[in-house]
């Protein structure tokens, strides 16, 4: 007799795109299913903040930024743990017009660039490791819309440099960006965040669900254009956003999340560096405050 799957609840960092490919894969091909959860997916957005999820008991574990997290354990008294990390290189960056190209921090100089109120510190944090004097840039509030930058109306802005290269290509201009991360902002993306409540009490549930996940993000990225073109009418329903961007997405990412110990991994090399880079915003992270153990149970 199969025994009863254990409810189990994960909440995403945003809207369904791409970036969950390997959790949607893992769903659809029943790798929850075979580790015994029985899984709910909970889709983020701009109104939703992770952590928040979390603290309410709503989902057992929450995709997050390592700033947000950190911020919240040592400003509020948060008990989070990050037990995982997504994204190996974080995705941000500043994406420019390659006709009026931004392709260092120091080009950034006298510019106007749109960044989401949220990584106003993660520029600063660029600046800062770069020697550039924050009032020499025009940071203004940016709503995750490419139109005023294909208008011209600012040099610069702050996105996924996965995803808005392909909108505003889709507009008839050619884009170029780099990431923050290649310029000294070292932090992960899309990390696994747990309580230590459900981290004590679930913690076999939550190595199920690393392995489960690790599996499907694996089999997504042998061929990462093959998989989004089967979630048009289930997962990427309703989104507003063309399969083909979803796919380019998808092979974009790729090389940010595969790492050598295998998804998800924190190496202490890489802590280390996300624990530089925060520090460098006046977030004190400190090694405690991610959980290795978990993964060498996958």
């Amino acid at each position: 007799m199969a025994r009863a799957a254990t409810p189990f609840a994960m909440q995403a960092a945003w809207i369904n795109d791409a970036e969950f490919a390997g959790y949607f894969l893992a769903m659809d091909q029943g790798y929850y299913t075979a580790e015994g959860l029985d899984l709910t997916y909970l889709p983020g957005g701009p109104d939703v903040i992770p952590e928040s999820t979390i603290v309410a008991g709503r989902a057992d574990l929450a995709l997050t930024t390592p700033d947000t997290t950190i911020k919240a354990i040592t400003e509020q008294g948060a008990k989070f743990k990050i037990i995982g990390a997504q994204y190996q290189k974080n995705p941000i960056g500043i994406v420019s017009l390659k006709k009026a190209p931004i392709t260092t921090p120091a080009d950034m100089v006298g510019k106007t660039i749109a960044v989401p109120p949220v990584n106003t510190i993660s520029v600063e944090a660029v600046l800062a490791a770069n020697g550039i004097d924050r009032a020499s840039v025009n940071i203004v509030p940016y709503a995750y819309d490419p139109t005023p930058l294909i208008k011209g109306e600012i040099d610069a802005s702050l996105d996924f440099t996965t995803n808005v290269p392909y909108t505003i290509g889709q507009a008839g201009e050619e884009a170029t960006s780099f990431l923050l991360y290649d310029f000294g902002y070292t932090i992960y993306n899309d990390t696994v965040v747990v309580t230590e409540d459900v981290l004590a009490a679930k913690r076999k549930e939550l190595v199920a669900w690393l392995r489960a996940s690790r599996k499907g993000w694996d089999e997504n990225n042998i061929d990462p254009a093959a998989w989004p073109p089967k979630w048009a009418d289930t997962h990427f329903a309703g989104t507003g956003r063309t399969i083909e961007n979803e796919i380019f997405f998808n092979i974009a990412q790729k090389p940010l999340i595969e790492a050598a110990g295998g998804v998800f991994s924190m190496t202490e090399e890489g802590i280390a560096g996300n624990i530089e880079a925060l520090s460098k915003v006046g977030i004190k992270a400190t090694r405690d405050m991610f959980d290795t153990t978990l993964l060498e149970e996958i």
